[in-house]
């Protein structure tokens, strides 16, 4: 099998214009997982999958050798209202390709599916190379990489492909989602009766507010905590007795999940319940090899407040990729076909570095 990189930069593009023209939905991708699965084996590479998820690894593949893994995600989130052209019509219009995915994270996906295909049968190399495209990234399911994390090979490293304007996301905040509720007693409003469970929710709202956590990490700042759901009472004459409301918390690398939890409690009257502890912030040594690489290429890094499959991929790892973060989820995202083009040539240059 021998590609040159322009035609597989050619049929990357091709690839996610057959991508966006299936709808791949968050636990709906059977269909751009075949996708995937069909492209790959046209190349003569020997395809695994478990559920939605699809994986392969270098044809000279040794269990002596450390493996690098290339992964992104093949799910969508479902098109928001203010779409002016066909969310599943890939169109390329004045140097951009149009549909929903194409940004996040179709492009960066191909990208490291060309990259894949160029080393597949490279023999020689010093290090192995494992391509997942997963599933249930946009809700962070346990239905995507976690699902297929104890079937792939050992993993020393990972490039986790997302729109990041190709520089290096070196670190990315963990997330927390807390519910809580703060208790009161039901009472008639006309009169001095109950305990009014919204005024002991401000107490605990307020300190979330105001709270700042001492440590401050290099490259992720401070942790954050966002109140973003509340819900209470049932009419204008009754002291509401139950005050439910929501805490999105990113968490650094200077804490653990359980140390913000642990300070949260200690500090809040209302019952605090965390949905998971599953998404975890990530980092990587300064001196790892993965980021020789990076610095060899002269990419600028920096610490990601959003959350991908990195949270979920327990080895050190980067976030690189063609496109814009800032046209995730955006009506009529579109990605550049140059920023796919480079973004296949700078995963390349970066491979080679290691």
């Amino acid at each position: 099998m021998t590609d040159t990189i322009q035609n597989l930069k050619n049929e990357a593009i091709e690839l996610l214009q057959k991508l966006i023209a299936v709808p791949s939905f968050s636990k709906e991708e059977d269909k751009t997982a075949a996708v995937i699965a069909d492209f790959l084996t046209a190349k003569g590479i020997p395809v695994n999958r478990s559920g939605n998820n699809v994986w392969a690894r270098n044809k000279h593949f040794d269990a002596a050798k450390p493996t690098l893994l290339l992964n992104s995600h093949h799910d969508t989130v479902k098109p928001n209202p203010g779409y002016t052209r066909d969310p599943f019509q890939a169109e390329i219009i004045d140097g951009k390709l149009y549909g929903l995915g194409s940004n996040d994270a179709g492009g960066p996906l191909v990208s490291l599916i060309a990259t894949f295909v160029y080393f597949y049968d490279v023999p020689g190399l010093s290090y192995n190379i494992v391509l997942a495209a997963t599933a249930e990234e946009e809700i962070s399911g346990t239905g995507g990489i976690e699902q297929v994390w104890n079937d792939l090979p050992k993993i020393e490293c990972a490039i986790v492909g997302e729109p990041t304007l190709c520089e290096a996301a070196v670190a990315e905040k963990g997330l927390m989602v807390l519910d809580c509720v703060s208790m009161g007693k039901a009472g008639h409003a006309a009169r001095e009766e109950g305990v009014n469970a919204i005024y002991q929710a401000l107490d605990d709202i307020d300190w979330l507010r105001s709270y700042q956590f001492p440590k401050i990490s290099q490259t992720l700042g401070k942790v954050k905590m966002s109140v973003t759901v509340i819900q209470a009472g049932q009419a204008h004459n009754q002291v509401p007795a139950e005050c439910r409301f929501t805490v999105d918390v990113r968490v650094t690398d200077a804490y653990t999940l359980e140390e913000v939890l642990a300070v949260i409690k200690s500090n809040v009257i209302c019952d605090v319940k965390p949905r998971s502890l599953r998404l975890r912030s990530s980092g990587i040594d300064k001196k790892h090899p993965l980021m020789n690489a990076v610095n060899m290429l002269q990419l600028r890094q920096y610490g990601s407040p959003t959350t991908s499959d990195q949270a979920l991929i327990p080895v050190p790892s980067i976030k690189l990729g063609p496109g814009d973060s800032a046209r995730s989820h955006s009506a009529d995202e579109f990605i550049y076909i140059d920023e796919i083009r480079k973004g296949i040539d700078l995963y390349i240059q970066l491979i080679r570095n290691l």
